[in-house]
Order: structure tokens, then C-alpha cells, then sequence
């Protein structure tokens, strides 16, 4: 998470180093409305939701980032103060995790994908998946419009198996004779930048990728998160010629994947890794 100056990064330390009594009545908000609040502390300035960190254990999986509270302090001062913009479209929670889709402006506006996983009610672990902001695709469909609000909850098991299922079968394995097993071709609503709606150009795209040498390969998924009916997938591949990180939202509907919003974020070179926790 790419984050701006809370007025000084000496604020931050200190907001990481509250009162007790300050954490133990943070420790009544759940870990979605934490999430909310550290996000939009970044358009804001509020520094109490950084309380929310823990100081001692935080591992940043952002690769420009470096790791721990010291990896904000440097990150903090980098934006001029009072210019990000941030404007979070979902929120969802899956056992220890949370993660969030966001509209940001800072360096730019861009589509995020966040991802918090928490220990004893603080976040102790952190990913992201930026993208560009691009105009609406040839369906109409932004990056981040759609439904919101996660419904069916008692499916969410069956939903992320799903999602698992499709990413592993069609997307790693090549299996694409399959995916009318997972998506209904005359009701997949797309909101990838590139695509419109339906199968078919998604196997056009596909195609034209193969034909001119850089085929999108899914090569291994790391991560399935879900709430209800939307899941989201986190995995690794190579797309026009590049390293990547896939992150794919998924909304099921009817036993089938019927939305779907990305991004796609080129992996940095090894030698330029400010931590060495990984992409993933």
C-alpha cells in the first residue's frame, strides 16, 4: 500500500506506539472497518488508524515498499501533502484476511486490489495489485462499477472452490474446452479494460495474444480469499512478455462466475525489491 505523509513521518511512530487504552478500544471495530479506516487515513491525514499496524510484526509484500513501519515512514513523504485521493468501491472479510477494492489517486490514478491479514485484532501483513485507471471498456464497464455488497455468505466455501476450480483447470492447466463448465457465455459481464462483455472476446484477446508471441499464462495460483459471492483470486504469470501478478474479482451467481473486475501488475526485477518478502 503506497501511502503519503501523515503531516510527518514522526506521526506515524507515534500513532504505531499509542496508549494502551487507545488499541483496547480500537480492538471493538472488526478488522473490515480497521481496513477502512487505515485506507482512508491516507487522503485524510488521521493518524490513529496506523494503531491498527503491529509495529513489531508487519510484513510488506508491496516489492517498493520496505518492510515494516520504517517502510512507511520512507513511503509517507513522498506524495505532496493533502494530494491522494482515495475512494474504497469493496470491502470484504474472510477469516483473518480483508481485502478491499480502491480507487486511488496518487502519482496518478490507479485501480488497487489490498489485501490485510491480521493476528489479535492488528494487521501483521500486507499485498497489493495496482493498475492504471482506463477509460471504460467496449461494454461500457469501468474498473470498479457493479454490485458491492456480498450476499449468499453461508456459500462462500463453495464459491472460493469454484474459483480455485476455474483458476487451476482452465487458467494454469489450459484447459479452455472447460470454461463454459465455469461461465455462462451469454451472461459474463466484464470489466476488464481491454474486454467486453462475454466469452468471446475473451477468446478473441486470447488469440491475438498467441498469435503475436505473448500469450497471458496463469502459471501458479498463491491465494483464494472470499466473502459470500465474491471471491478473489491472487495468482502469478507472464502477460505480454512480462512477470505478473493476476488479481481476479470474481461475483458468482447461479452455481457460475458471472462479473469479473482485475488488475495486472508487472513484477519488478529481483535487484529492485526494497524488501524481501516476495510478491506473494
Amino acid at each position: 500500500m503506497r501511502l503519503h505523509n501523515f503531516c510527518a513521518a514522526g506521526l506515524l511512530f507515534a500513532a504505531a506506539c499509542s496508549p494502551v487504552h487507545d488499541k483496547e478500544a480500537s480492538m471493538k471495530s472488526s478488522n473490515k472497518e480497521k481496513v477502512i479506516a487505515l485506507l482512508r487515513s491516507i487522503e485524510t491525514d488521521d493518524p490513529h488508524p496506523v494503531s491498527f499496524i503491529n509495529p513489531d510484526r508487519y510484513i510488506q509484500h508491496n516489492l517498493m515498499v520496505g518492510d515494516g513501519i520504517a517502510g512507511f515512514a520512507a513511503v509517507l513523504q513522498q506524495l505532496p501533502k493533502g494530494s491522494a485521493r482515495v475512494k474504497i468501491i469493496r470491502a470484504f472479510e474472510d477469516g483473518d484476511y480483508v481485502f478491499t477494492h480502491t480507487e486511488y489517486d496518487f502519482f496518478g490514478p490507479k485501480i488497487g486490489f489490498d489485501i490485510f491479514r491480521f493476528e489479535n485484532g492488528l494487521i501483521v501483513e500486507h499485498w497489493d495489485n495496482l493498475q492504471e485507471t482506463a477509460p471504460a471498456n467496449s461494454s461500457g464497464r469501468t474498473q470498479t462499477d457493479g454490485p458491492v455488497n456480498a450476499v449468499d455468505l453461508h456459500k462462500t466455501a463453495e464459491n472460493k472452490a469454484l474459483v480455485q476450480r476455474f483458476i487451476e483447470e482452465v487458467l494454469v492447466a489450459g484447459k479452455a474446452e472447460e470454461i463454459t463448465q465455469y461461465i455462462s457465455p451469454a451472461s459474463y459481464q466484464q470489466h476488464n479494460p481491454a474486454l467486453g462483455d462475454g466469452l468471446e472476446a475473451l477468446a478473441d484477446a486470447l488469440q491475438r495474444m498467441a498469435a503475436a508471441g505473448t500469450p497471458m499464462t496463469y502459471t501458479r495460483n498463491h491465494m483464494i480469499l472470499g466473502e459470500g459471492n465474491f471471491v478473489l483470486a491472487v495468482s502469478e504469470g507472464t502477460f505480454l512478455g512480462k512477470h505478473v501478478a493476476f488479481y481476479d474479482l470474481f461475483r458468482i451467481e447461479n452455481g457460475k462466475l458471472a462479473e469479473h473486475w482485475d488488475t495486472i501488475e508487472e513484477i519488478p526485477a529481483r535487484e529492485a525489491w526494497k524488501n524481501d518478502n516476495g510478491k506473494f
